[in-house]
């Protein structure tokens, strides 16, 4: 009879081990983990539709590729009024020295470093004037003039080919499309001014009296 109790109390024992893990109180929709959740949710996954194409607009750009980073920036030539510089600079900058008063950019203020280490020809190529030059003297294209930044700003380039200095067209939705430096900063004078926010804020001005 012993036996027969031992027997009958293993076969209960082996019923209710199964049913706690063979059973599920879960309704249905539900998951036994957010793994099983995303696997399960995702197996049909046909992705997103967003892009960045609608907020590039018209913007002409071209493709550049970074270390490990290829994305948009915006086309600059075209969208330089004096470009190409050779239209009026038929010669090479040291043969067109004149003793006229007058500069020929009597617009431009150059504000953008001691002016002791930077001049008109620090950036801009005195020979082939539709060219930019390094401080090693290579030649830069205007398009890419960022490579004539990150010479010395090379933290900002950094942060911005990761994405994280600059405005992003388009946010962060493929394809990648970037400003680059001189499309928020004026190359003569980079610096921005302190200025007011664009919504005042009447309480904070309550708060300071």
């Amino acid at each position: 009879m012993k036996n027969t109790y031992n027997i009958i109390y293993s076969l209960l024992s082996i019923f209710l081990f199964a049913g706690i893990f063979s059973s599920c109180k879960h309704e249905e929709g539900e998951y036994h983990s957010v793994n099983d959740k995303i696997e399960a949710e995702s197996k049909n996954y046909q992705g997103i539709s967003i892009s960045s194409e609608a907020h590039i607009g018209d913007i002409k750009t071209i493709e550049i590729t970074e270390g490990e980073h290829t994305f948009l920036i915006p086309e600059r030539k075209s969208k330089i009024k004096s470009y190409a510089c050779t239209e009026c600079h038929t010669k090479p900058l040291d043969k067109m020295q004149s003793k006229d008063i007058k500069k020929a950019h009597w617009n431009i203020n150059l504000n953008h470093a001691n002016e002791n280490i930077m001049n008109c020809t620090t950036c801009h190529d005195g020979k082939h004037m539709d060219n930019l030059i390094s401080i090693t003297g290579k030649s830069i294209d205007f398009n890419t003039s960022y490579n004539l930044c990150n010479q010395c700003h090379t933290k900002q380039f950094e942060d911005w080919k990761g994405g994280a200095h600059g405005k992003r067209i388009g946010g962060w939705a493929p394809p990648r499309a970037s400003m680059t430096c001189v499309n928020c900063h004026n190359p003569h004078k980079p610096h921005f001014e302190s200025r007011w926010p664009a919504r005042y804020n009447t309480q904070k001005l309550i708060e300071r009296e």
